[in-house]
Parts: structure tokens; sequence; C-alpha cells
């Protein structure tokens, strides 16, 4: 293969990985049920150009024991609530835990950053399935990126314009 071709071969992979990277996204893409999973949310950029004030994200059901890493400089904002279902965390039953989380600071649109947070996927999910954490990224200027949409079925995340970061569940190792 020529210079000239794996030159454009790779710059139409940069162009087509392009949109993914503008997107909130999980760092680790599949864990197992029934495991502990760090959440890191990446965030890349701002709102078109503003900087970010807070980000939202919304646990999902069945993913309890949840516990957020604080940020310095950030003020970090927990909301507790009932579970639709009781879950077994640790020989206990769990029926109210994190519903949602907030970190509220800035973040200059030039500047990436994460924002951590760990729980256990309950063995409500199956493998073969991706458990969604919907993210609400607020900005400067009253701008808002929604990174809330979650694909229905036979479609993916590349279907979606602003999808919820997910990770996929796996079957554990034998």
């Amino acid at each position: 293969m020529t210079k000239t071709r794996l030159a454009a071969l790779g710059a139409a992979a940069l162009m087509l990985a392009s949109p993914a990277l503008a997107h909130v996204t999980l760092e680790a893409p599949q864990a197992t049920a029934g495991s502990t999973y760090k959440a890191v949310l990446r965030v890349p950029h701002g709102c078109a150009g503003a900087a970010t004030l807070k980000v939202r994200v919304q646990i999902p059901e069945g993913f309890i024991g949840v516990k957020p890493m604080p940020k310095a400089g950030w003020t970090l904002d927990i909301v507790k609530g009932k579970y639709d279902g009781s879950y077994q965390l640790h020989g206990n039953t769990v029926t109210e835990g994190v519903k949602e989380l907030s970190w509220t600071g800035n973040l200059p649109d030039d500047y990436y950053d994460e924002f951590v947070f760990r729980g256990t996927l309950t063995d409500a999910f199956a493998a073969g399935s991706t458990v969604y954490f919907p993210v609400v990224q607020q900005c400067e200027g009253d701008k808002t990126e929604r990174w809330i949409e979650i694909p229905a079925d036979g479609k993916t995340a590349d279907d979606y314009e602003s999808p919820a970061p997910g990770v996929r569940i796996v079957a554990p190792a034998k």
C-alpha cells in the first residue's frame, strides 16, 4: 500500500471517529453483572465553545451502592431515593440509594476532564445488555448538552446525535 493511500485511509478513519470523540463517554465500555464498576465519565468539551459549569448523571435502576469521587474545586451533590425494586448488597437488602449525582464547578471549553463514581451492577442486568447513564452538561450562557438518548431495539449509540454513555454487560469469565 502506498504512503498516499495509507494517509488517506488514516484521515478517513479520523473523520469517522471524530463525532464519537465529541460525546460524553465512559472510559470502561464493558463490565460484568454482579461486579463493582468504576464509572469514569469523560467530558471532552463544553457546549458550543462555552465552559461547562455542571455535570449531572442519572443513576440507572440496578446500579447500587454508588459512591462518587469528589473533585477539587467542584461542589458535589447527591440525590438519594427509593429504588423500584430491592437488591442484595454484601448480604443486606437495599431498597434505596443514589439516584443522581452532579458536580458544579468550571471546566473551560479548551480543557477535558473526568467525573468518577463507583457502584455495583446487580444481577438485574443480563449479559449482552447495555446499561445507560444519561448525562446533562450545563454550560455558561444557558447552553446545555443532553447526552440522554438511549438506543431503541435494533439501534446503537452511533445512530443518535446525543447518546447516553453506556456500559455493555458481558458474561463472567469462566
